[in-house]
């Protein structure tokens, strides 16, 4: 078996204002992170044989993952562009929309479309790449969408569109 895995598809470059922020944010912790994790390095390599040194192991491991992290960051920040103002037409679904759906049997679901970097399924917020997201792109206020997931095929009607957080009571 190979370990040769195809490359992933190109996430979208948008972000919100505060996903980016959020992001930049990391960034900057992860590298005051990195700076005292190169220190415990440091003073566990100076301990002695290194094979045998499980605080030296770990933190290699520990600044590796920083590392990856760091490198992916400094990479996909540039690229992103911040969509921080609603679009020209309200009425149709675009990325930062907050969308009220209703399923066959009455249930009620908001979920916001967001960039690839800053889904957050307990926050109902959804990747503009999902595909969710992309049968509502465009669509209107009492469209039919039908979506495929992991459950089965699933139709939903779109009751509101709105580009400002809703009111939680």
């Amino acid at each position: 078996m190979s370990r040769y895995r195809p490359p992933a598809p190109p996430k979208s470059v948008y972000i919100t204002r505060g996903g980016w922020d959020a992001l930049h944010a990391e960034q900057e912790a992860l590298w005051k992170k990195r700076r005292e994790v190169v220190g415990h390095l440091a003073a566990a390599a100076a301990e002695g044989d290194r094979s045998e040194n499980a605080e030296y192991i770990y933190r290699k491991k520990q600044l590796r993952e920083l590392d990856r992290r760091i490198r992916y960051l400094q990479k996909r920040l540039p690229e992103l562009k911040i969509v921080d103002r609603p679009p020209d037409g309200t009425a149709q679904v675009f990325f930062g929309a907050w969308v009220t759906l209703e399923t066959a049997s009455g249930d009620e679901t908001v979920y916001r479309i967001v960039g690839a970097d800053e889904f957050d399924p307990k926050r109902n917020w959804i990747s503009i790449d999902s595909p969710m997201a992309r049968a509502l792109l465009k669509r209107r206020v009492d469209d039919e969408i039908a979506v495929d997931t992991p459950g089965g095929r699933v139709e939903l009607v779109i009751l509101t569109i709105s580009y400002s957080a809703p009111a939680h009571p």
